[in-house]
């Protein structure tokens, strides 16, 4: 019997099935892997056969958890065969162990006791847990929950405990709160109402096929999908929503809750431990009927999928770029083949390459125009910088400044918008121009002024900010360049020293709860003025804020990527997109030193077609994606030699051919990396060509150092 094993191996290993045990393909069992047992997978198809059944050693015991879906197995193997991934490799992101081998343990939370002993003494503190578990009456809390709600410590709630004023109970499964498809469906226009007959049709009819869901920002497409989400329940069916980031979830999951009853399923990086394993066998059994995460719950084991959608399609945080190299927008595509279900790509700024499906066919359209209710598209108007620049020292420019002065004198909010974390992105010494530069990487040292640190933000190295130049000794000559967005903040708070300031990057937002408590500042009112990265830049939902400034609008311009300036027009004009959602007219303002660059002339202009027009042009004149085919390949090795002499014998061995080109080799962007000298080919070939299958010949034939690592990354998004 063929055992899949979630390492990186090149097939299945054979096994030998005792007497007494029935397995069939899917089932998870322990087998044993040279003197320790490992969990596997019994795979679909027929045993090799290499090694004769003497030999065999037999599958240890079955696992008591849901098997693997037929078609969560031939999804791993497509991905596997795309990109050039060893099918165990694959495997290990559908089968995360220990959540979907050990059963769950039993959840405890708190509950109010309802007659409290006398006499309990109650605090402030006390007082406020009470108040909570008032406000949801039976709801039982998690003691991480309540306490975040009540502002309190955990040592507060065992002291209630002992008192007598709250008693541990069991927590509500997943299974145990039902969604309803009918809760709370809104009002919608007319035109979200079309679109979302749409897709229910879809999601009744079923089987595959591909909506492309676009609109303004603020035009209502959440509500739209939802709609989509509701259909899928109603005839008990799963359905998929993927966010790119997990601070989006906060936002997203209270919507979710308010339109069906009951909060989704959560799966992300954050979730551990019991509601983890909790979550998988949920899914895998179709308790959950929705599921809402990262790119990784792309690998779970659904019961009756019926639905997948990807929020925020555009988005590259939706690339992995470590271990398997897959785009989950693309793979959400083929697992909704391969699941013979409807998928839905929603965005207000579409990637190319869904835009280009939706030109050649593949892609069916649905597009709201207008914003949802009151609320008008934002001005949109550039500073040029060569003209007002900001006075020395400074990175805001004056009629940025006044903007921002004339918003919160009105009571609204404004967010100022810089896509760099951090206090400055170099450092460097006026004595002797010594420049810190991180010791693994190719880059410079990010200063971090809260921490005091100096710190890479590609291999995580961090040292602390030095009183004098390791080079040259000299004291007081360390000087920051440029600005970051901890840079910005500190020059916004002196400008407005009345105004509240919240700083927003992953710096400051440690996952969703932490984005949860932030965004609930900001509709409070409790925050003036927000200073914010690309975490900032989708899917919030701020009433009160009307204006938006981008302190440096070129930054994305920057370097030799073919989609900067895609990219850039798409984040700016998701930003630019928070401003003026309710009845407040938004404005936007973009500090730059190029005001005649297509990208700022299509934003303040607002002809996004004729954008997206004339970038299509000219990829397709190049037979760039989507209308050519790109393939990564990145030698990396400690020592330099080495990796020269493996990139030289891969361009030895590389192919020839008149609908393909491999280009290089040269030093990646990033040369050093972690430490590893890096250097990069690029295969570049037209649609049609099969480049699966002229990597594989082209990598067995090359003669590569065994101390030399190749990646290969097909479809590749990021060219550092």
């Amino acid at each position: 019997m063929p055992v899949l094993l979630p390492l990186p191996l090149a097939g299945a290993y054979d096994y030998a099935v005792p007497e007494a045990m029935e397995v069939a393909a899917g089932a998870v069992v322990t087998v044993p892997l040279g003197p320790r047992l490992v969990h596997g997978v019994v795979w679909h198809g027929t045993a090799a056969g290499t090694v004769s059944a003497a030999k065999l050693r037999a599958i240890a015991s079955v696992v008591p958890t849901p098997p693997l879906k037929p078609a969560l197995m031939r999804f791993i193997d497509w991905v596997a065969d795309y990109t050039l991934s060893a099918p165990g490799e694959v495997l290990r992101m559908a089968l995360p162990v220990p959540a979907a081998t050990e059963v769950p343990r039993p959840r405890v939370g708190w509950r109010l006791v309802e007659a409290p002993a006398e006499g309990a003494r109650i605090t402030a503190e006390r007082a406020r847990v009470l108040e909570v578990l008032r406000g949801a009456p039976g709801l039982v809390w998690t003691g991480s929950d309540l306490a975040r709600a009540a502002g309190v410590t955990p040592g507060v709630l065992r002291g209630m405990a002992q008192a007598g004023l709250i008693a541990p109970a069991p927590m509500a499964g997943l299974a145990d709160q039902p969604l309803r498809a009918d809760a709370a469906a809104p009002a919608l226009t007319p035109a979200q109402a079309g679109a979302a007959a749409s897709l229910r049709h879809a999601v009744a009819a079923g089987g595959f096929g591909v909506t492309l869901l676009d609109g303004v920002t603020g035009s209502g497409k959440t509500e739209v999908y939802l709609e989509a989400v509701a259909a899928a329940i109603a005839h008990g069916r799963q359905a998929l929503v993927l966010l790119p980031e997990i601070a989006l979830s906060a936002q997203v999951i209270d919507r979710f809750t308010a339109r069906f009853g009951a909060p989704p399923a959560v799966w992300h990086s954050e979730v551990a431990g019991a509601r983890r394993r909790a979550t998988w066998r949920a899914v895998a059994e179709g308790r959950a009927p929705i599921v809402v995460g990262a790119r990784s719950a792309l690998w779970l084991n659904f019961a009756a999928l019926g639905l997948i959608v990807v929020d925020e399609e555009h988005e590259t945080a939706f690339k992995q770029e470590d271990g398997v190299t897959y785009h989950a927008r693309d793979m959400a595509v083929v697992r909704a083949r391969l699941e013979r279900v409807p998928c839905v790509l929603v965005s207000a700024t579409p990637s190319l390459e869904t835009l280009a499906n939706v030109e050649r066919g593949r892609y069916a359209r649905l597009h709201l125009p207008e914003r949802h209710g009151a609320a008008g598209m934002p001005e949109v108007a550039a500073i040029d910088l060569r003209r007002t620049p900001p006075p020395r020292g400074r990175f805001l420019a004056p009629p940025l400044v006044a903007a921002i002065e004339e918003t919160l004198s009105r009571g609204e909010q404004a967010l100022l918008f810089l896509n760099r974390r951090g206090f400055a992105p170099l450092t460097l010494c006026r004595a002797c121009g010594h420049r810190f530069q991180c010791p693994n990487c190719t880059a410079w040292l990010v200063e971090h002024r809260y921490t005091r640190t100096l710190q890479c933000h590609h291999c995580g190295h961090t040292e602390a900010a030095p009183q004098t130049c390791p080079a040259c000794g000299a004291e007081g000559s360390l000087t920051a360049i440029g600005p970051g967005v901890e840079r910005v903040a500190e020059e916004a708070r002196a400008l407005f020293p009345a105004a509240r300031v919240l700083e927003m990057s992953s710096d400051t937002v440690r996952g969703a709860h932490s984005a949860a408590a932030m965004a609930a500042m900001i509709e409070n009112r409790e925050i003036d003025l927000i200073v914010g990265t690309q975490l900032v830049a989708k899917g919030w939902h701020f009433p009160h804020l009307t204006l938006v400034g981008v302190v440096d609008a070129d930054l994305g311009l920057a370097g030799g990527d073919l989609r900067a300036a895609e990219r850039t027009f798409q984040v700016l004009h998701q930003v630019g997109g928070r401003a003026g959602r309710a009845a407040q007219a938004g404005r936007v303002l973009l500090q730059t030193w190029n005001p005649g660059h297509p990208v700022m002339r299509a934003l303040v202009s607002g002809e996004v077609e004729r954008f997206v027009t004339e970038e299509m042009a000219e990829r397709r004149a190049g037979g760039w994606p989507p209308f050519g085919r790109l393939v990564a390949v990145i030698v990396s090795a400690g020592e330099a030699a080495v990796a020269d002499a493996a990139a030289a014998a891969l361009r030895r061995a590389a192919p020839a051919g008149e609908r393909f080109v491999v280009l290089g080799p040269a030093p990646a962007p990033l040369a050093v990396l972690r430490g590893m000298h890096r250097r990069r080919l690029l295969l570049k070939a037209a649609r049609e060509v099969d480049v699966q299958a002229l990597m594989r010949d082209w990598l067995a034939a090359a003669e590569v150092p065994r101390a030399a690592r190749i990646d290969v990354d097909v479809d590749p998004v990021s060219f550092v």
